[in-house]
C-alpha cells in the first residue's frame, strides 16, 4: 500500500482543454488521472448518438487522450479512471483498444456496466415512481436515457483486476477518485469518515481548474493562459493536500478551494452519494505553502439505500432569440416589441387552431435583469432575449417569421447581430427527471477482457439524517458604533451552482470577524427577496463553521434547469457573483469603504 496517492483531475466536462492530460503526466507527478465528462443532459445526447450508430454514445475526446499519451502512461505507471463511457462503455472500451493498437501500446482496459436502466422506465411508471423533488409522475413519453448514479466500489473492483484504464458509464463524479482510494488503501465500505474525505477529494477536482483559480471571485490575482489543473495527494487517513503542477498558472488558496467545496452542494451536513452520507460542516482548509492547501475534518455517515436515477424526457421544442435595441427606454421598447410580435403570433395560432405556447420568457439583458440593484429604465442599450417553448415547431416558426418586421415597423434603434440577423434556431427540449430506485434492484457489473462479474454493493443504507441539525453556528451579531455600506464582495468569496431546478450560493467569510456580520445581515429572507425576480421557491441557509461559510439553497430557481430552461442562466453560474453586489453594513472603523478589501479587490 502506498503511503500517499496522487490523483490529477484533467477534465471537468465533455470539451475541456485537450492539452491538460499532458501537463499532469509531465509535471504533476501523479499516480492516477481522473476525468469527468458527463452532465445530466450529456447522457441524452449520447443516447441519441447511439441510436443512430450502435458504436457511438460515448465521449470520443477520450480516445485522443489515450491514443496520444498511451506510451507515457505505461512508462510512468499512471492509471486513468474516467466516466467517458457515457451510454456505451463497451463501445468506448473497444475504440480505446483500437487507439492503443494504432500506437502499438496495449493497455488493460476495464469498464463498469449496469447503470443504464432506460428499458425499465415503463416498469417504473407502472409502479408509480415519482420525481424525487416535485412528486410528479413519470410522463407517458419515450425516455431517451435513464441511468443510475453508481458509486466507487465497481471502480475499485476494476482496478483490483490490474486495469490501466477504467471506463464507466454514469457514476457520481466524485466516485472516480473514491474508487481509486478504496482500491489503493483498502478502505472498507463502512469506513465512513475516510469515504467522506475521499468523496471530498473527488468533489474538489471533478471540475478540474475550478479549484485552482478557475471561476475564482478574485480573478484579478489569477493568470489563465497556462492554467494549472488540480492534484490531490491523499493519505491513508483521508486527509489530503491540494496543489497544481509547478510552473503553471492559476492558484491554490483557501478561498479557491473553499469556493469549490461549496459548488453545487445542498445541505452540507447531508451530501449524499451512493457510498456515504458526507458531513462537510466541520471541514478545515489550511494554506500550508504556496499553492498548497491541506483539507481535513470531513465526517461520514451511513448512506441511503437508494440510487438516484437521472432520466431525460422530451419536452417539446424551444427557441431563444436575441433582439438588440438601443436608445432611450431601450428595455421598454424591447419588451413592447416582444409583446407585440407575440400577440400577432398568437392570433395566427388561434386561426390555425394550434395551442398556445407552453412558455414564453422575455429578459432585458443589460438593463439589470441579473442585478437587483440596477434600474431598468436607465439602460440605453439592451439585448432583449426572447424564449419560446411549444409542442409544435410550427408555432415557433410563426413567431420567427413575424419578428423581422419589427425592424421597420416598431421601435427605432432595433437591429440584428451582423451576419446572424435576428437568429432563432429551433431545438428539441430534453427535461431532466430524477427518481430514486432501491440499490437492491440495480446490479453493478465489471468487464475486464473476457471476464465479467457482479460487484456486491451494501444495500441496507442506514442514513440517520442530516448532521446540520446539530451544527452550532457562529452567532449572528453586529458590532457597536458607526456603520457604512459596502458591497458584500468586500467581506466574502462566493460560488454558485445548480442541482436540477435548484440553485445554491456558498458564501465564505474573508476573515473570521466578518462571519457574525454576514450571518446577521445575509439572511434567508433577504436573499430570497434579492432574487425574487428569478426564484419562485423557498430559500434555506446552512452553516459550515469549519471554513466560516454559509450555503443558500433556492428552490424553483432556474425555470426547470438545464436544457429545458428559457432562463439566461439555467445552471446558476451567475448567482454567486450577483449576490456579492448586495450592500451590507460594516463598522466605519474597518475603513473598507475607503480602501476596499485587502488584496486584488483593492483595485476595484
Amino acid at each position: 500500500m502506498r503511503d500517499k496517492v496522487k490523483i490529477g483531475g484533467f477534465s471537468a466536462m465533455w470539451g475541456d482543454a485537450d492539452w491538460i492530460p499532458g501537463q499532469l503526466i509531465e509535471k504533476g507527478d501523479v499516480h492516477y488521472l481522473m476525468g469527468d465528462y458527463l452532465a445530466e443532459t450529456t447522457m441524452a445526447i449520447m443516447a441519441r448518438q447511439r441510436a443512430k450508430d450502435p458504436k457511438a454514445g460515448f465521449a470520443r475526446d477520450f480516445l485522443f487522450v489515450i491514443g496520444k499519451h498511451a506510451h507515457a502512461l505505461k512508462k510512468k505507471g499512471i492509471k486513468v479512471v474516467c466516466n467517458a463511457g457515457g451510454m456505451n462503455p463497451l463501445g468506448c472500451r473497444d475504440m480505446l483498444q483500437m487507439a492503443c493498437a494504432k500506437v502499438n501500446q496495449p493497455l488493460k482496459i476495464g469498464c463498469v456496466l449496469g447503470d443504464e436502466v432506460t428499458s425499465r422506465i415503463p416498469e417504473f411508471r407502472e409502479r408509480g415512481l415519482c420525481e424525487m423533488f416535485t412528486g410528479e409522475k413519470i410522463p407517458e413519453k419515450d425516455c431517451p436515457s435513464a441511468n443510475a448514479y453508481f458509486g466507487a466500489l465497481p471502480i475499485a473492483a476494476a482496478l483490483a483486476e490490474g486495469c490501466d484504464v477504467v471506463v464507466t458509464g454514469r457514476v457520481v463524479d466524485s466516485a472516480l477518485a473514491l474508487g481509486i482510494l478504496m482500491h489503493e488503501f483498502g478502505w472498507r465500505p463502512d469506513d465512513y469518515d475516510r469515504l467522506c474525505m475521499g468523496t471530498l477529494a473527488g468533489h474538489l477536482i471533478e471540475c478540474s481548474a475550478q479549484c485552482t483559480g478557475g471561476l475564482f471571485t478574485d480573478y484579478q490575482e489569477v493568470k489563465w493562459e497556462n492554467m494549472g489543473y488540480p492534484v490531490v495527494e491523499v493519505s491513508p487517513d483521508g486527509t489530503f493536500l491540494v496543489s497544481k503542477p509547478p510552473g503553471t498558472d492559476g492558484m491554490v488558496s483557501f478561498g479557491s478551494v473553499a469556493e469549490q467545496l461549496l459548488y453545487e452542494i445542498g445541505d452540507p451536513g447531508a451530501y449524499l452519494v451512493p457510498d456515504v452520507a458526507c458531513d462537510f460542516t466541520q471541514v478545515k482548509i489550511e494554506e500550508v505553502g504556496k499553492d498548497l492547501v491541506k483539507v481535513s475534518g470531513g465526517r461520514g455517515l451511513p448512506p441511503t439505500n437508494s440510487y438516484k436515477v437521472c432520466c431525460t424526457i422530451p419536452d417539446g421544442f424551444a427557441s431563444v432569440i436575441p433582439l438588440l435595441i438601443a436608445g432611450h427606454d431601450a428595455a421598454a421598447k424591447a419588451r413592447r416589441t416582444f409583446e407585440t410580435v407575440l400577440a400577432r403570433t398568437r392570433r395566427k395560432l388561434k386561426g390555425l387552431k394550434l395551442e398556445d405556447f407552453l412558455e414564453t420568457r422575455f429578459e432585458a439583458l443589460g438593463a439589470g435583469h441579473f442585478d437587483p440593484n440596477a434600474r431598468e429604465e436607465d439602460a440605453t442599450e439592451v439585448v432583449g432575449k426572447i424564449g419560446l417553448k411549444h409542442n409544435d415547431k410550427k408555432a415557433i416558426a410563426l413567431f420567427l417569421r413575424e419578428l423581422p418586421s419589427s425592424g421597420v415597423s416598431m421601435a427605432q434603434g432595433t437591429t440584428g447581430f451582423g451576419a446572424t440577423g435576428f437568429g432563432g434556431k429551433i431545438s428539441d427540449v430534453l427535461r431532466v427527471f430524477s427518481l430514486t430506485v432501491p440499490k437492491t434492484e440495480v446490479d453493478c457489473e465489471v468487464c475486464v477482457d473476457e471476464k465479467r462479474f457482479m460487484v456486491p454493493v451494501p444495500t441496507e443504507g442506514g442514513f440517520p439524517g442530516s448532521a446540520s441539525r446539530s451544527v452550532e453556528a457562529v452567532p449572528a451579531q453586529m458590532p457597536a458604533g458607526p456603520m457604512v455600506a459596502v458591497p458584500l464582495r468586500f467581506l466574502a468569496w462566493a460560488r454558485s451552482g445548480d442541482k436540477g431546478n435548484m440553485a445554491n450560493v456558498g458564501l465564505i467569510a474573508r476573515k473570521p470577524e466578518y462571519l457574525p456580520i454576514l450571518r446577521h445581515q445575509v439572511t434567508t429572507e433577504r436573499v430570497k427577496a434579492y432574487f425574487s425576480r428569478r426564484v419562485e421557491g423557498d430559500c434555506q441557509r446552512f452553516d459550515l463553521p469549519g471554513i466560516g461559510a454559509m450555503n443558500f439553497v433556492m428552490e424553483a430557481a432556474l425555470g426547470g434547469g438545464g436544457m429545458c430552461s428559457l432562463h439566461s442562466d439555467p445552471l446558476a453560474k451567475t448567482f454567486g457573483q450577483i449576490l456579492l453586489l448586495m450592500k451590507v453594513d460594516v463598522p466605519a472603523a474597518w475603513k473598507l469603504h475607503e480602501q476596499g478589501p485587502v488584496g486584488p479587490l483593492a483595485r476595484l
